[in-house]
């Protein structure tokens, strides 16, 4: 006995539709590797913009003489990006604490919070730290912006 009221589809409509279906999602996997490739360059521009003005605002207040200078060699500037986070106690109330940070941000390149540190005596490109004081901060990831600069460079 045949049925004439069959619904569904056939093999043929299948295939075509898994076929249209896998087409749209190999198209859609690359934009979303761009779009999280740059909500991590977002990341990383705030983050580094973050420390750079806190350890702005230790320097200044260091030269206003706000704060104790740590160590002849700092030249006024933090030992170490903790130190910003935690805070330093002040010259005129010796109870109260100045923050520059919140929390040490998370690198979005590498996931950690291990940042690449510069003092005043490193080099511009120096990929090593002099321990003398924390002058700028970049990112350790290796990898490569699509305009072909580092990240490590920014």
């Amino acid at each position: 006995m045949k049925r004439t009221n069959q619904r569904g589809l056939t093999l043929v409509e299948l295939i075509v539709a898994f076929t249209i279906m896998a087409l749209l999602a190999t198209m859609a996997v690359p934009m979303v590797r761009v779009r999280v490739r740059r909500e991590r360059e977002r990341d990383l521009r705030w983050a580094l913009r973050e420390m750079r003005t806190a350890i702005d605002k230790y320097k200044d207040a260091a030269d206003a003489k706000l704060i104790p200078a740590n160590k002849l060699d700092s030249d006024g500037y933090p030992e170490t990006l903790e130190q910003l986070a935690e805070g330093v106690k002040m010259n005129n109330s010796p109870d109260k604490k100045i923050r520059f940070l919140r929390r040490v941000p998370k690198d979005p390149m590498t996931q950690s919070t291990d940042w690449g540190l510069r003092s005043t005596r490193d080099e511009t490109t120096s990929t090593s730290w002099g321990g003398q004081n924390v002058f700028d901060v970049y990112t350790k990831s290796t990898e490569k912006a699509p305009d072909g600069t580092a990240y490590s460079d920014w």
